[in-house]
């Protein structure tokens, strides 16, 4: 990765915490949810997502900052779903980002109002973007069906619903793309649309979006197995415990590595295609695909 590309992540980075950071005060309304809300968006982590929405909005053309909004929005979401997802009705987790979960800290009452309330605020955020009422429209409805019974949400399901059963390829397949791709693809896809491109970059950054979903979801698989918590920031070796559906339990650890790599490279072939615009977009997979945690 170049200094050039790193000052820009930078930077980006930057904005987006600012951005994070000012849309929930700390010391207004119900002080308590907003402590709550501020305990996990504000907690930190690779920003994964809202830099795809940035990195893909320069891709098809656009400058970032027209994509800010959507970025903002994505990480709200993507927060209000780990929120969720430790409570002990769900993966029972009491580590996120290297600190206790949000209900360990602020009980399961106010994690869940802080997971509802986060929800809520991306579409508000959402719908306050300075951008044309159109692309607003289509920024809602990509992020509501990613998240939705047809994206995130279902996909959570699915893999509540597989837990202690024999799942095959496909159905862990779907749970992936379903809970960890759909978010990611969206991603690609609203930084497409924020640029104001057409609808064939949209489906092709769209498409790169849902492999390097699948294939970040499948390494996360892998680092459940291989990594341990200081390194994951999370409890590691989760998944096998709740004998959960993942990709090393149904093909094993070598394939799965196979098969993250070949996505990965499928994605990168096609990143390559947008030419220079693309760079950043291309060091981000890049950077994923080499993680450790």
């Amino acid at each position: 990765m170049t200094r050039e590309i790193e000052r820009k992540l930078a930077g980006w980075r930057h904005t987006i915490e600012e951005g994070l950071e000012a849309a929930i005060p700390p010391d207004e309304g119900v002080v308590a949810l907003r402590r709550a809300m501020r305990h996990s968006l504000l907690a930190g982590g690779k920003r994964v997502r809202p830099l795809f929405v940035l990195a893909a909005c320069e891709t098809a053309g656009g400058d970032a900052s027209e994509a800010l909004a959507a970025a903002l929005a994505v990480e709200m979401i993507h927060t209000y779903s780990l929120i969720h997802d430790d409570l002990p009705a769900m993966d029972d987790d009491e580590l996120r980002r290297g600190r206790p979960t949000c209900h360990v800290v602020h009980g399961e009452a106010l994690a869940i109002l802080a997971g509802d309330a986060l929800h809520t605020l991306a579409f508000e955020t959402l719908a306050e973007a300075p951008l044309p009422p159109a692309r607003i429209r289509m920024l809602v409805s990509l992020l509501a069906h990613a998240a939705g019974m047809d994206g995130m949400a279902g996909g959570q399901a699915l893999d509540l619903a597989f837990e202690n059963t024999d799942a095959d390829e496909t159905t862990v397949a779907r749970i992936h793309q379903l809970k960890t791709g759909a978010l990611i693809a969206c991603c690609f896809e609203m930084g497409a649309v924020a640029a104001g491109a057409g609808r064939s970059a949209a489906h092709a950054l769209g498409e790169i979006g849902r492999r390097v979903g699948l294939a970040f979801q499948i390494q996360d698989d892998v680092l459940d197995v291989t990594s341990d918590a200081q390194t994951l920031g999370k409890t590691a070796g989760k998944d096998r415990e709740a004998n959960k559906a993942t990709w090393p339990a149904v093909v094993g650890l070598d394939r799965a590595r196979r098969q993250a790599d070949d996505l990965f490279t499928d994605a990168l072939a096609r990143i390559a295609e947008f030419g220079e615009s693309a760079q950043v977009l291309e060091a981000l997979v890049v950077r994923l695909r080499d993680r450790e945690n």
